[in-house]
């Protein structure tokens, strides 16, 4: 019996808590193969960023090629990548290999305020990738940079995802962990409506990697053939857990539990 496959696209974490550490962590807890292509290796542990040294575009390509015309994927995901060469190489590759199934984490910030997409770069991100997304998974200030709307209010997130599905996506959720009030809700809008998923927050600084871990645990459920809604509900159950028992690991923004999904479901 062949497993899923998912394929991420994204940067290195060297301290294993966002990037695609967190990705492939993800997908091998949830039952589905993963691969990788790398776009940039960061120095970086949970007190931030310490260098971002990104591959070229052609590097990233030829990673896409190798695993694409062999192993293939049911789903793919993009997380950092970094700037507009990169950005149109994985839209090219996208295009050719007909991949339908994609998740658009549009990484623009790391949590210590490291910039990881060039900001000459974002219209990359919304003009070539943006209509090729199944899903796009933005926090609120990568969702206000996308549509250029402001969001305080639950309302300015529904507008910002109708928003989103106008410039081409096929649904958008938006991520409500930094309204500063409140529980930690996100929205899924699609064309048929609008539905919230409710997590109380949890007061804890061990969130790094949450958006990386959130978008792959929604790419794997894609590749399982789950529906949108249905790998919306793993992942914001996934995640959920995750922050939960996160295992209290280094001085700053320490990760996620990635294996709480196995402790919980034995």
């Amino acid at each position: 019996m062949l497993l899923p496959r998912a394929l991420t696209i994204a940067g290195s974490d060297s301290g294993g808590g966002a990037g695609i550490q967190a990705d492939l962590k993800t997908f091998t807890v949830l039952g589905v193969f993963g691969t990788s292509a790398l776009t940039a290796i960061t120095a970086q542990n949970t007190l931030g960023v310490h260098g971002v040294y990104p591959l070229t575009a052609e590097q990233v390509a030829a990673q896409m090629d190798a695993v694409l015309t062999d192993i293939g994927t049911d789903a793919a995901k993009t997380g950092m990548l970094f700037d507009a060469s990169i950005i149109e190489a994985v839209a090219d590759r996208i295009r050719t290999y007909g991949i339908t199934n994609l998740v658009l984490d549009p990484v623009m910030i790391a949590k210590g305020g490291q910039p990881l997409l060039l900001a000459k770069a974002q219209a990359a991100l919304r003009e070539l990738l943006l209509p090729l997304a199944a899903v796009v998974t933005p926090n609120i200030p990568e969702a206000e940079v996308l549509t250029n709307l402001p969001i305080r209010t639950r309302d300015d997130m529904v507008a910002a995802g109708r928003k989103l599905l106008s410039m081409g996506a096929r649904a958008a959720v938006v991520k409500g962990g930094h309204l500063e009030d409140g529980p930690a809700d996100d929205v899924l809008v699609t064309r048929e409506g609008v539905e919230w998923f409710h997590a109380d927050r949890v007061p804890t600084r061990h969130t790094h990697g949450t958006g990386c871990t959130f978008s792959a645990a929604l790419t794997a459920g894609l590749a399982q053939g789950k529906s949108i809604r249905e790998a919306v509900v793993q992942a914001k159950e996934f995640i959920s857990l995750a922050i939960q028992k996160a295992p209290g690991i280094g001085a700053g923004h320490g990760p996620t539990n990635h294996l709480a999904w196995m402790e919980v479901r034995r």
